[in-house]
């Protein structure tokens, strides 16, 4: 499949060939000054740093969670 043509920032694009939604994030990428391989690097970072938070929230969980005690029953006098 052929890529899309691009129209100038500004022109009118015909009604009859829309822009696909890849070519749009593309174009926002660009002006943003993001290419696909830095776009990959933040997104691998991002997802790092998630899991380190992760696995440092269950490191706490673990460590902080006191070991269950068994509850007896009080045996109270009514009068």
């Amino acid at each position: 499949m052929p890529r899309a043509e691009r129209a100038p920032r500004g022109a009118k694009v015909e009604e009859s060939a829309p822009m696909r939604a890849c070519c749009m994030l593309s174009e926002i990428l660009e002006e943003a000054g993001l290419d696909r391989q830095k776009a990959r690097q933040l997104r691998r970072q991002l997802l790092e740093g998630m899991i380190l938070l992760c696995r440092w929230q269950l490191e706490r969980m673990d460590a902080s969670a006191p070991a269950p005690k068994k509850k007896t029953a009080r045996k109270v006098d009514i009068q």
